[in-house]
């Protein structure tokens, strides 16, 4: 890890009275930047582990910049019954050396980014240790991108909740298909940019590694409302 930022972000978030407590997230694989930045404009929330799993959606998936553009990187599950099967069901497959293949695909894509070299040695574990549930999984890279993050360690340490959360009203809850639009998220410093354009909302890592500390910066400064239901 490299050294957290001293900038006072705080301010930058939306008022307390505004950011929403009790709000429930999807459990996602290297999530979007869409998706941390509504995280930091609650006042405290859970990853759903009882989520429905759907297939081809980003509980198993992340898009990262390749050189040749947006790249989707897709974690193979075990075949489930009944279809209904809840996230905390889910378990990892090993099938196509995946892990391999993810790791290999990172380093590709982005060891010539700013702030690759301070990261990957935190990373790198996750793509060598086998894990039995995918929201495990998960879970454990989120915590990490907290912590590579960092700046605001005590907020983002009250976010550390458990993956099952009772008493939360329904009116307080995320739907994986119902996150806010992305177009407020402005361009930043991508590697390949002058290939492809710049890709908006990609995988947390596209940030991380080309942006290192300023991340949080760009988060906060983002921390748009999420939309009611």
């Amino acid at each position: 890890m490299i050294k957290k930022t001293e900038a006072n972000v705080t301010s930058l978030l939306p008022d307390r009275e505004e950011r929403r407590s009790g709000a429930v997230f999807p459990s996602y694989y290297l999530a979007p930047i869409s998706y941390y930045a509504q995280l930091l404009q609650c006042e405290a929330y859970s990853i759903d582990a009882n989520e429905i799993y759907r297939k081809q959606t980003l509980h198993n998936r992340c898009y990262i910049a390749s050189p040749n553009g947006p790249l989707s990187l897709t974690i193979p599950v075990v075949k489930f019954v009944p279809y209904h099967t809840p996230m905390r069901d889910i378990r990892i497959s090993d099938h196509g050396n995946w892990r391999h293949l993810h790791w290999n695909a990172l380093q590709s894509s982005y060891r010539r980014t700013p702030f690759f070299e301070f990261y990957a040695d935190d990373f790198a574990p996750f793509y060598e240790k086998k894990w039995e549930f995918l929201v495990d999984y998960n879970q454990a890279l989120q915590e990490l991108v907290w912590e590579e993050i960092g700046g605001w360690e005590q907020e983002v340490r009250g976010k550390r909740n458990a993956l099952e959360r009772p008493n939360i009203s329904q009116e307080d809850e995320v739907s994986s298909y119902l996150l806010p639009p992305t177009s407020y998220l402005p361009p930043y410093y991508q590697l390949f940019s002058d290939r492809h354009g710049f890709m908006p909302d990609l995988s947390i890592v596209d940030l991380l590694f080309n942006m290192g500390p300023e991340s949080l910066l760009y988060l906060t400064r983002n921390a748009e409302p999420m939309p009611k239901r």
